[in-house]
């Protein structure tokens, strides 16, 4: 079982590795080509952030594991909300635009939702199967396409600046290239060796989905909130969790689905249910004390509540 966890780990690190490199050539090559540093924080580095949890999912899903892809995507968005934005709450308040609570959140809101709604077909149809189809990855990426429309509105008419660091076109190139073959050949080995673990240990892939594979996969987005949090940019901290999760859902789970149909496993429900509660306890949160705030306490509350509801998912299974 050793030889397995090293090789997870290991895994975890090219994959984050292959992450930062594909944001920063994308990002360089994005300014290069005149693209604005408020789009390109939403698109290029969102994509990147998110980038090991498409590799995880679609890896997953040529492979038929497709409790382990799902599972990533709830455990992903979860440890977004409760871990990252708690850690980051706890460092700093956070305070956000209105903006971001009046519209991504609600966002991400209705995205868990969604995958609720279309997760439960057979109960919703009275059949026995459950199952993310084809036609559910479509609306899922017309939702996506939507959003992006949203980030476009917003890159109009912000004024706010972000620095972008610019390389060379070989160096950028070079970056982005070497991203890939890290994200490909991380994910690869997380998925191969989460398996085995899983197989070895007696979990269900829904567990090491949830667990291990979320978080590795949603390191990214903590690296780059702390790193927002200590230059200042408490609101870049918050969207970028925050807007992590709408991808996760209308884009990662859309093109996973379109590719190949998803069985949705019941059990992954209260999974589902909670993410939804938590993503609202955050809208709720905005309008407790001082308004469109993240406070301390709160930031506790969420670190406790993250790690008492993965207490309990590994116990119930």
């Amino acid at each position: 079982m050793i030889i397995p966890i090293l090789f997870l780990i290991l895994g975890l690190a090219i994959l984050i590795g292959g992450a930062e490199m594909l944001v920063r050539g994308s990002a360089s090559i994005a300014k290069r080509f005149g693209i604005s540093a408020i789009a390109i924080g939403f698109t290029v580095v969102a994509f990147g952030t998110s980038a090991p949890e498409l590799v995880v999912n679609l890896l997953s899903a040529t492979k038929g594991t497709t409790d382990l892809a799902i599972a990533n995507i709830i455990g992903s968005n979860m440890a977004n909300i409760l871990l990252i934005l708690g850690i980051g709450a706890i460092i700093k308040t956070l305070k956000i635009k209105r903006g971001t609570t009046y519209k991504e959140i609600p966002f991400a809101l209705l995205a868990i939702f969604v995958v609720a709604i279309m997760g439960n077909d057979g109960f919703l149809n009275h059949t026995s199967v459950n199952v993310l189809s084809r036609a559910d990855g479509m609306i899922f990426l017309l939702f996506f396409i939507i959003f992006l429309y949203h980030v476009y509105g917003i890159s109009k008419v912000e004024t706010e600046k972000e620095e972008v660091e610019t390389y060379n076109w070989s160096t950028s190139l070079f970056m982005f290239a070497i991203g890939i073959v890290g994200l490909v050949l991380g994910g690869k080995w997380i998925v191969d060796n989460a398996i085995i673990l899983a197989t070895q240990a007696g979990l269900s892939e829904r567990i090491i989905g949830l667990t291990i594979v979320a978080i590795g996969t949603s390191l990214p987005e903590l690296a780059t909130t702390v790193s927002a949090i200590r230059q200042g940019h408490t609101d870049l901290a918050i969207g970028n969790a925050i807007g992590s999760n709408i991808f996760n859902v209308f884009w990662i789970l859309g093109i996973t689905a379109l590719i190949k149909p998803l069985p949705f496993n019941v059990a992954i429900n209260t999974d589902v249910l909670f993410t939804c509660f938590i993503t609202f306890l955050l809208f709720a949160f905005m309008f407790i004390g001082p308004k469109h705030q993240l406070k301390r306490w709160q930031g506790w509350l969420f670190v406790l509540l993250y790690i008492t509801y993965i207490a309990f998912a590994i116990i119930r299974a």
